[in-house]
Order: structure tokens, then sequence, then C-alpha cells
């Protein structure tokens, strides 16, 4: 399976997210199975809006933090998330 295309397996979750930061609210938009664009509203500097993402990405997928990282585009708007679930 390509690494740009959702991948799930019993323990792991490959996403794609596009990453608006310094928004006025905090908003999940599931554009497909595989894509979503999250607004935050923390500025990209000092890996703010990358912590606020996580955040954000744990409470939506009901995970702890620890279990998501950012497996490209840490200093891109466009990021590949790994998700253990």
């Amino acid at each position: 399976m390509d690494t740009k295309t959702l991948q799930n397996s019993r323990d792991k979750m490959e996403i794609l997210v596009t990453v608006v930061p310094n928004s006025k609210k905090i908003e999940v938009i599931r554009i497909d199975k595989k894509n979503y664009k999250i607004r935050v509203d923390a500025p990209p500097v000092g890996g703010k809006a990358n912590k606020k993402l996580i955040e954000i990405l744990s409470y939506y997928f009901n995970v702890s933090e620890s279990s998501i990282s950012i497996k490209r585009g840490i200093k891109s708007r466009k990021k590949i998330i790994n998700i253990n679930i």
C-alpha cells in the first residue's frame, strides 16, 4: 500500500493532515477517510502548532498524545501522521 494512503492495522493508522495555524477556532475537518484539514489556534513558531495538533488529534481519536507522531512534514502545513491505536 502506498504511504500516501490511509493505512490501518490493529495498532497503527496513518493519515494525511493539512494544518491551518493561527485560526480563530479549533476545528477538525474530515475530507475523506485518509485526509484531514485541522485548524489550530496556535502560531507556527517553536513547534506550538505541532504540539496543539497532537493535542487535538489525541482528543479526536481518543488516544494518548504519546500515541501520535509526525512522520513527515514537521515544518510544513502538510503532514503525515502516525497514530498508534
